[in-house]
């Protein structure tokens, strides 16, 4: 086992929370009895927190949700969103043409059009809508948790996965999830741990049986 996978005895996982989460995430919320979402930490730059990776016809484009610039010290609770610029038509045109043409984009978009029509003021209200959404639609039930202060070393039998999850992991360093091909919309070769969009449009009901198809051992 490597170090930074969880101990099979251990019931309850610890999170920071996503923009559009990437699949090791969700396979990470499938192996917990209990999962808290970090609600007390301060913002990281450069991280999954405010991004996601889609798979577009000539390349893997990241989404980044703008924030209000010097809060990066600010609790996440209170980090606002920037509409300086036009960035929720774009990441919605950006979706539209990576998926328009997937399996399932149309039994899905009506769930996620409307988050794109919304003025959001705080990015984790954002992330935590979506997330909302993403498990409904794989039909994952979770119990999930918000943290109600900040614990720099968590108590033991809590799996404190914060900031394990970034952009610059490589398939041997994921720390939930091993890499199942699946038929993508775009590209010759199959791109692993794209948000979690890219599975749902791509499989739709199958995105749970993938998931766990996924898991480390």
């Amino acid at each position: 086992m490597k170090k930074n996978q969880p101990a099979l005895q251990t019931p309850d996982l610890l999170i920071d929370l996503h923009y559009l989460p990437c699949i090791d995430f969700f396979s990470g919320l499938m192996q917990f009895d209990r999962v808290q979402l970090e609600a007390q930490e301060h913002y990281q730059k450069q991280s999954y927190r405010n991004r996601c990776y889609v798979q577009t016809a000539n390349k893997v484009d990241v989404l980044t949700v703008p924030v209000q610039q010097g809060t990066h010290h600010q609790p996440i609770r209170d980090l606002r969103v920037a509409y300086d610029q036009s960035w929720q038509p774009h990441h919605w045109r950006c979706i539209q043409a990576a998926y328009g043409k997937a399996p399932f984009f149309e039994y899905f978009v009506p769930d996620f059009e409307p988050i794109y029509r919304k003025k959001w003021t705080f990015l984790f209200d954002l992330n935590l809508e979506l997330l909302t959404i993403c498990l409904k639609l794989i039909r994952l039930k979770v119990n999930l948790s918000l943290t109600e202060w900040y614990d720099k070393t968590p108590p033991v039998g809590l799996f404190d996965a914060r900031s394990k999850l970034n952009p610059r992991n490589k398939p041997e360093t994921y720390v939930f999830h091993q890499p199942v091909t699946y038929p993508q919309n775009f590209g010759q070769e199959f791109v692993p741990n794209l948000s979690i969009i890219d599975l749902l449009f791509c499989q739709g009901p199958a995105t749970s049986a993938m998931l766990l198809a996924g898991l480390r051992e």
